[in-house]
């Protein structure tokens, strides 16, 4: 009688690590290096888009949809679901696709970083700030216990608004911190009292908001552009 519960073997199980290492399209650095906001202290975050061989989804088991590593700080998305959390304008994935360090570029990274605006829309506006309110309300428990927040994370969650209020008046999304990173290192290191950390957070929250109504984005990304772009990838994928 067969185990249906038993485990993959090994010998069939998918190499996880392997799509990574020969099957990525895009891989970039992203933190406080691709934002301007690094110091020597500063890790190295690697985020990349990897296309799995479209064989792979005949089998039983499918490939993976992210994998960690194989090197420390290192994340990765197989291609679709990149492009599915890109669509809900999830604000770490289309940040990714507007890093200056790219390290590694195909054809087919080529063509997606060429769809960088195809992905933005208004709704980022609801993603950006739902973000923002979650980690607004994660500090405010730490000031309540602790009497002060993490202010790295107050720091990141600043130019998070910054950025969001920018794209929504000029429809680019911008994750050059530079001009602001006197002041948000200051954040970092805890030189500012937090109800003025607090009252800039207030503050560029209102300006998203009001920048919404008059946004030259569009309500919605462009969804056929991107599903035309996955089909004929993945076509060219199972004809090769």
């Amino acid at each position: 009688m067969t185990d249906d519960t038993a485990p993959t073997p090994a010998s069939q199980r998918l190499p996880r690590h392997a799509l990574v290492r020969d099957h990525t399209v895009y891989a970039c650095v992203m933190g406080s290096r691709a934002f301007g906001l690094a110091t020597e202290a500063s890790d190295t975050d690697r985020r990349g888009v990897y296309l799995a061989p479209t064989p792979l989804f005949w089998r039983f088991e499918k490939p993976p949809t992210h994998v960690e590593g194989p090197r420390e700080e290192e994340f990765s998305w197989e291609l679709e679901r990149f492009c599915e959390l890109a669509l809900r304008a999830n604000p770490n994935i289309l940040e990714c696709l507007h890093s200056p360090l790219v390290e590694r570029l195909t054809p087919v990274g080529e063509e997606l970083l060429s769809l960088r605006t195809a992905f933005l829309s208004r709704r980022a506006h609801t993603t950006f700030t739902r973000y923002a309110k979650s980690q607004h309300g994660k500090l405010l428990a730490d000031v309540r216990l602790h009497g002060a927040p993490r202010w790295k994370h107050a720091m990141h969650l600043l130019r998070l608004l910054l950025s969001c209020r920018d794209l929504l008046r000029s429809g680019r999304l911008e994750i050059d911190a530079t001009p602001y990173r006197d002041r948000l290192l200051e954040v970092k290191r805890g030189e500012l009292p937090w109800p003025e950390v607090d009252a800039w957070m207030t503050r560029l929250s209102a300006e998203a908001e009001a920048a919404l109504a008059a946004s030259p984005l569009p309500e919605s990304p462009d969804h056929t552009r991107i599903e035309s772009f996955l089909t004929h990838t993945r076509r060219a994928s199972a004809l090769a």
